[in-house]
């Protein structure tokens, strides 16, 4: 859906003043209430604002809903603070134990084959991999569509070790690369041994 004038001037509002509600909005922006309730919905429905909360009047009526930027929207230095510690770390960094720590306390290994990749795929996709399976004459592959560390992978290939290491934990086989987005293909793929 495409922005409009006013959308772009709530937006605009909600990132220099952090929170506000419809009403706020409003009396800032010199619009009437019921259009900037209208573009706080759509809005609201595009995920490109949130509802923090609900603030409550000295007077009567309902209580006032309170409209932020996502947080995601705003966006951080993650990829920069990766880096430095990735090449702080240098060659003693160790691919395994990242893994490990990554899956957590996932305990899937138990689980038949089916259910143990679709949890797998389901947990990746929490953390941005765009991932899902698929049966091959060979046995199953894992695809991921994305990676969520594109940003510093091409100076730091030791993150695609960490991404089979961290297959290889949660599934409890051994995993082999195929391909990868970092070399040019569209997707990370791994092939699943037995």
């Amino acid at each position: 859906m495409a922005m409009t004038t006013a959308r772009h001037k709530i937006l605009a509002y909600l990132m220099k003043h952090r929170t506000s509600s419809a009403r706020e909005i409003s009396r800032g922006l010199k619009m009437s209430a019921a259009t900037v309730r209208h573009h706080l919905r759509v809005l609201l429905s595009d995920g490109r604002v949130d509802s923090i909360s609900a603030r409550v009047r000295v007077t009567r009526g309902r209580p006032e809903k309170v409209y932020s930027i996502p947080l995601a929207a705003l966006g951080d230095n993650l990829s920069a603070l990766s880096e430095a510690l990735l090449a702080e770390a240098g060659r003693s960094v160790r691919v395994e134990a990242l893994a490990k720590r990554l899956a957590g306390e996932s305990d899937f290994k138990s689980q038949p084959i089916a259910r143990r990749l679709n949890l797998v795929v389901e947990k990746l996709n929490q953390v941005k991999y765009h991932a899902r399976w698929e049966a091959g004459a060979g046995g199953p592959r894992v695809i991921f569509g994305h990676c969520p560390y594109a940003a510093i992978v091409a100076k730091h290939p030791e993150l695609c070790r960490m991404d089979a290491a961290l297959l290889e934990e949660l599934m409890g086989v051994s995993v082999e690369q195929l391909t990868t987005i970092r070399e040019g293909s569209s997707s990370c793929v791994f092939a699943l041994g037995r």
